[in-house]
């Protein structure tokens, strides 16, 4: 029996949730999230410092009536940015399905999206992708993990062969090294489920590759994928459940505690 998939989210994480068996497991993107990130400290710092100079004397006006509108204004820099590129991302995507399927779409477009159209059209013009699957839901029962991937493709390795490639479109500024453990989790899993719920086994997957597209520029490139990238994928799978659940289990009720209202020992509070 077909059972449909859908997402929800808990704690900042996206889960997958098989809608007969209502088996909830954490999204492959929430699981990648576990890597540390120390550099958008400095990234969202710099945002904020950015507004202020570039904006000094609005934000100055602002904070002389309201001073703090004019901190929630400044320290939101950072959250609104990625807001908007999350939009433009998520029409993108939105659009590259619609090219890859064949279905129509308009020649002119909004400006945001028009470049994007463009050069995703000039990508399938050069590698003529044959499309196998857009969209589906990778699951694996083994680890306990899903994630909706961009596209399973058929395309031309550098020899001229043939080759199966998980593919993810990318329209942020660079290529990061996290795709490849995301490609991985994908590629590794059990079985796909299509959006009417069917599923089928992973079928065999030679390659990953990722499209790295922007309003400006094209490229199209390997991703590693092998089982020892896989493998730190599911160390981060491990770290999702440490984070989410077995933290919180590990601090027990204080044996005696003290300070200004005086201390409790283990046997006054079992007298309670």
């Amino acid at each position: 029996m077909a059972s449909k998939v859908s997402t929800i989210q808990r704690g900042g994480s996206r889960f997958y949730v098989n809608a007969e068996t209502k088996e909830k497991v954490p999204g492959v993107t929430s699981v990648v999230g576990m890597l540390p990130k120390p550099f958008l400290q400095f990234w969202a710092s710099k945002m904020t410092a950015e507004l202020a100079v570039d904006s000094l004397p609005f934000v100055q006006q602002m904070a002389e009536r309201d001073r703090d509108g004019a901190v929630d204004y400044l320290k939101g820099a950072a959250r609104r940015y990625t807001k908007l590129r999350a939009g433009i991302g998520s029409d993108a995507h939105d659009l590259f399905e619609r090219l890859i399927r064949g279905e129509y779409v308009p020649r002119r477009l909004h400006p945001d999206m028009q470049p994007y159209a463009d050069n995703f059209r000039d990508f399938l013009d050069k590698v003529q992708p044959e499309l196998l699957r857009a969209e589906d839901v990778a699951w694996s029962d083994t680890h306990k993990y899903a994630g909706s991937f961009d596209a399973l493709l058929r395309v031309k390795d550098e020899n001229g062969e043939m080759v199966t490639v998980i593919a993810d479109w990318k329209t942020s500024k660079a290529t990061y090294p996290d795709v490849a453990l995301q490609m991985a989790a994908y590629g590794f899993a059990d079985k796909l489920i299509d959006p009417e719920g069917n599923e089928e086994p992973m079928p065999h997957i030679d390659a990953a590759a990722v499209l790295h597209i922007t309003a400006d520029q094209w490229s199209f490139k390997p991703v590693r994928f092998d089982v020892e990238v896989f493998g730190h994928f599911l160390t981060l799978r491990k770290t999702f459940d440490w984070d989410r659940e077995v933290s919180k289990t590990v601090i027990g009720k204080p044996y005696a505690s003290g300070g200004a209202s005086g201390m409790v020992t283990g046997t006054q509070r079992r007298g309670r």
